[in-house]
């Protein structure tokens, strides 16, 4: 122990060991989904916040971790960004500096029960802070919020329909606080045994939890099945490339004609042209429509025919043409779609892909009705990501929801199957169905628990697949009371900061200080004078 302290000693070698130590959650997303991972990944980053020697070193240690962590799970910018990927890890990565300064002081110096057990509140919901902050749109969104790994798992799905993703991030973080408790109590060899049964309480409390929601929360009711074919048309590049690929989703869709589908989706930007400027595009998407039986929702990427600037738009098309159902996404992707502040970040459109031109964005979302009553709420892309999104369109009536998306600029990373991912929570959030099509894959369709229906569509395939799609009816606690946990870890901040500020004033046994007593003086006895 005395040698490790030595070791990091050294301010840069820290720094390096908390970058590594916030990039350890990694494997816990797709593509490895090590779910289980994410449980244990951030106990050495909290045992060496609380070995700080000081709270601005804490603060360092936490802001080298956030970059870590944010380098890490969006790595598959790097190609496209380049080195702005490393200047957006590190602006955000200091969102985790105060959560740092929070570790150290909670988790170091002597242990106490009570501070265990406040650290096992107040440290996750700081946590919580950090991820509502930057899951604000002009951040980069809430891609890689740590409860997001646990999109597979059955518990955290139900726990998802209770408190959405931020109830899995709480719970995530609290179980990594009470090991990384342990740990320090068995290199100590429980030479205080009481932070430690803390810690076991808070385990067990957990998994009580996890248990009482799963058994007791109410499970979406299925009362009905639509037909849903997803069209993914693969990879293609090169000169037309946008007329080769219109060429391709027709001939896929073709191939649906007699399996009686209620609805054909294509994916994010399957339409380059503006359905207005090209009526002989109308024309042969409705006569799709007349030989599938099904209404067809495209996206169209385009310069608007009816007014300025370039607009991601999910259209519906039946057999008589253009319905007039048109959404506008509202939310776009920094430096992906628009470069914010571009009169001082234009230079990034120099080192990476940024867009050479800002998308326009919609208003409102809406929700559209097809067929003989299904009613669907369009996403595109991004917009996924977004919990309150989807909540607000089950909330408005959606039976059905539908994400438009196009990954094929990361198509070799770990992208597409992280953006898939994200409807299983999205289904089991809202108690909604939700299908993911893209243009080059991941494809994947979730029932209203989350579960995934069928195989997805990999970004290898070029094919249209139908999927017998439940319908669930009832409101989960989520989408009835909304980002709870938020709420509330925002009240232990506060209530924190609160008792801290009072513990401050009122500490006892302190007194304003005074002017400096004067120096004692000390007399030194002379000499008996000899008489004379």
């Amino acid at each position: 122990m005395k040698w490790s302290g030595q070791w990091l000693a050294s301010p840069w070698r820290r720094s390096v060991i908390a970058v590594a130590a916030g990039a350890l959650p990694m494997p816990a997303f797709p593509a490895p989904s090590w779910w289980w991972f994410a449980w244990v990944a951030l106990v050495p980053w909290l045992l060496l916040l609380r070995t700080a020697p000081t709270g601005r070193r804490a603060l360092y240690d936490g802001w080298c971790g956030g970059f870590g962590f944010m380098l890490a799970v969006h790595h598959w910018l790097l190609p496209n960004l380049h080195v702005f990927t490393f200047v957006i890890a590190a602006l955000l990565g200091a969102l985790w500096a105060p959560w740092g300064w929070l570790v150290r002081r909670f988790l170091g110096g002597a242990p106490g029960a009570r501070r265990t057990a406040a650290a096992l509140l107040v440290l996750p919901s700081g946590w919580l802070a950090v991820e509502l902050v930057r899951s604000w749109e002009g951040l980069g969104g809430p891609w890689g919020m740590l409860g997001a790994s646990q999109w597979q798992q059955e518990p955290a799905l139900r726990l998802a329909s209770v408190g959405g993703v931020w109830l899995l991030s709480f719970l995530v973080v609290t179980v990594n606080v009470a090991v990384a408790v342990l740990v320090r109590a068995g290199l100590r060899r429980f030479a205080s045994p009481t932070p430690a049964l803390a810690a076991v309480a808070a385990l067990v409390l957990t998994a009580v939890a996890t248990t009482a929601a799963h058994v007791w929360s109410p499970r979406p009711g299925t009362d009905d099945r639509v037909r849903i074919a997803v069209v993914q048309p693969g990879v293609i590049s090169g000169p037309a490339s946008a007329d080769r690929r219109f060429d391709r989703e027709e001939r896929l869709t073709r191939g649906l004609v007699g399996q009686d589908v209620d609805l054909i989706v294509w994916g994010e930007s399957s339409v380059g042209f503006d359905l207005g400027d090209r009526p002989d595009l109308t024309r042969r998407l409705a006569a799709l429509s007349r030989e599938t039986g099904a209404e067809i929702l495209v996206n169209v990427d385009a310069r608007r025919s009816d007014r300025p600037g370039i607009y991601k738009s999910s259209v519906l098309v039946g057999p008589d043409g253009r319905t007039g159902d048109r959404y506008d996404k509202t939310r776009l992707v920094p430096f992906g779609e628009y470069v914010p502040a571009r009169s001082v970040l234009g230079w990034a459109t120099s080192v990476g892909e940024a867009a050479a031109e800002d998308r326009r964005r919609g208003t409102e979302q809406v929700v559209m009705t097809v067929g003989d009553g299904l009613r669907v709420g369009p996403m595109v892309c991004f917009e996924s990501a977004f919990p309150d999104l989807s909540r607000a369109l089950a909330r408005d009536g959606a039976d059905l929801l539908i994400a438009q998306s196009a990954t094929s600029t990361f198509q070799q990373s770990w992208a597409p199957a992280q953006h898939a991912s994200l409807a299983a929570l999205r289904a089991a959030e809202t108690g909604r169905s939700m299908v993911h099509a893209t243009l080059t894959g991941v494809s994947a369709v979730y029932d209203p628990s989350g579960h995934r229906v069928g195989s997805w569509l990999g970004t290898d395939q070029s094919a249209a697949r139908v999927y017998e799609v439940p319908l669930a009816d009832g409101v989960t606690p989520y989408a009835r009371l909304g980002a709870w946990p938020v709420y509330a870890a925002l009240l232990v901040l506060v209530g924190y900061g609160l008792a801290e500020g009072t513990r401050r004033v009122r500490r006892p046994g302190r007194r304003a200080p005074g002017p400096p007593a004067p120096p004692a003086r000390t007399v030194r006895e002379s000499p008996a004078r000899p008489a004379r």
